[in-house]
């Protein structure tokens, strides 16, 4: 019996025996496929143990020759594989209008040409050498380890991805994406129609232009009114609104309200717009009367106030059934009427009217007459002087202060608290008397019955 085993290195394409060990060893970038043949001779014949040997020592080397250069060639491909070139980019986030940096980090570069594009594949520099005319970008840095420019005054326009672009044997491209973020503008305020009392307004809250939207909310005396928001895009940035609609009374007007805006960029900050409601409603007259009583000779000033919105600029000075003094004069809501007479007694009326109603008010003048008595000197036998004596009559009736167009009667020189105190005093004697009155009449008629008994027995 015979057990033959064969070795061969063959290649991709010419088998190889191994036998023949001169080859070079540049076949061995060719597969190669192993055949041992090795040949174990009958017992019978002779030196069959150094025959054995020897094929065993050839097939070993042959091994050995062979997979020494293959785990060489192995361990290179390995370590350039390591060591190959390679290209890292940094997205970036920057506020419109600031400056974007923007980052190529290079791993064992060994001087091949790197070159940084813009969105639309324009060549912005070429190895660090600028490419194309726009001073807005500017080359900072240039290491074997990063590549580093600037992009000033940045607006939505320049955002997307910047290409950083690796030349070798093949070619290596990262994207550095560039978002720009717009904060939006303090918001502004509009009203759809005039606000009027009893009805209601309509404002409307308005950022025209921000990116990512902002947030936009009503206050009013600290709490939050809800509104109808509603956004709309303009090319990279949006518009965003809110609506809401309140009822209005007249002393709303004047009231404050607030839109806020909020948004990332902003760092927890709020752009504050405040709005003062204008409520529109018609005007209320007061005149305001003049203090004390008046007599002829003094002076008389009305003023006449007004309240509404808008302020009526008009106001009417007039005498019901009659004309105006002579002596009257009008400045702005002020009627003045100089030495005065009983001829000028009469109901003053104010009147003023704006857009939205009218309204007036009326005050009734009564001056009184200034009377002297002097009394005659009485004749005495005795040489006396005499002194003239002037008595001051006032008159029963005078205004009411507090009621412009109100009479009242005057108080009189009598003191009636003197007067009442008398009757109270005079009343509070007649009853005492009479209580004490009866009582000795009900004492008498008791002692006459208690001495008709006695009478008897004597």
């Amino acid at each position: 019996m015979c057990l033959v085993v064969s070795t061969f290195f063959v290649c991709k394409k010419t088998p190889v025996n191994v036998v023949k060990q001169n080859q070079t060893h540049s076949r061995l970038y060719s597969r190669v496929n192993l055949r041992v043949h090795v040949t174990l001779i009958s017992p019978r014949k002779r030196n069959i143990k150094k025959r054995s040997a020897g094929l065993s020592k050839m097939a070993f080397t042959a091994v050995w020759n062979y997979s020494v250069p293959l785990s060489v060639i192995t361990l290179l491909s390995l370590v350039g594989t390591a060591r190959c070139q390679a290209v890292q980019a940094e997205n970036v986030t920057v506020l419109e209008g600031g400056t974007a940096q923007i980052s190529c980090r290079l791993q064992n570069y060994d001087g091949s040409i790197v070159v940084i594009q813009n969105p639309r594949r324009q060549t912005l520099f070429f190895n660090g050498t600028r490419a194309l005319k726009d001073d807005r970008f500017q080359m900072v840095l240039f290491t074997p380890r990063l590549v580093r420019i600037t992009l000033t005054n940045v607006s939505v326009s320049d955002e997307g991805g910047y290409f950083c672009q690796l030349y070798t044997d093949d070619t290596h491209h990262q994207v550095a994406t560039l978002s720009v973020s717009v904060p939006p503008d303090t918001p502004t305020v509009e009203v759809k129609q005039e606000a009027v009392e009893g009805g209601e307004v309509e404002l409307t809250c308005l950022s025209p232009r921000s990116k990512p939207p902002a947030t936009l909310r009503w206050i009013r005396d600290r709490r939050e009114i809800p509104g109808v928001v509603s956004q709309q895009e303009n090319g990279k940035t949006v518009s965003v609104s809110s609506t809401i609609r309140l009822p209005v009374e007249r002393k709303d007007n004047g009231a404050a309200v607030s839109c806020e805006a909020s948004h990332p960029a902003l760092g927890g900050q709020k752009r504050v717009r405040h709005y003062r409601l204008d409520v529109h409603f018609a005007p209320t007259v007061r005149i305001i009367p003049p203090p004390g009583i008046l007599r002829e000779g003094d002076s008389l000033s009305l003023t006449c106030s007004i309240t509404g919105n808008p302020l009526p600029r008009d106001v009417q000075w007039t005498r019901i059934n009659d004309t105006l003094p002579e002596r009257a004069e009008i400045s702005g809501t002020t009627l003045q009427v100089s030495r005065l007479s009983q001829s000028h007694n009469g109901t003053y009326l104010c009147q003023a009217q704006n857009n939205y109603g009218r309204a007036a008010d009326h005050y009734t003048l009564l001056v009184y007459e200034n009377v002297s008595v002097t009394t005659m000197v009485l004749p005495t036998s005795h040489h006396t002087t005499s002194h003239p004596i002037t008595l001051l009559i006032t008159p029963s009736y005078a205004p009411d202060l507090r009621d412009p167009g109100a009479v009242i009667e005057t108080h009189s020189a009598v003191p009636y608290a003197v007067i009442g105190g008398v009757l109270a005093l005079l009343v509070f004697t007649i009853i005492c008397v009479l209580i004490i009155t009866i009582w000795c009449s009900v004492r008498q008629k008791g002692s006459y019955r208690t001495q008709e008994p006695i009478v008897n027995w004597y």
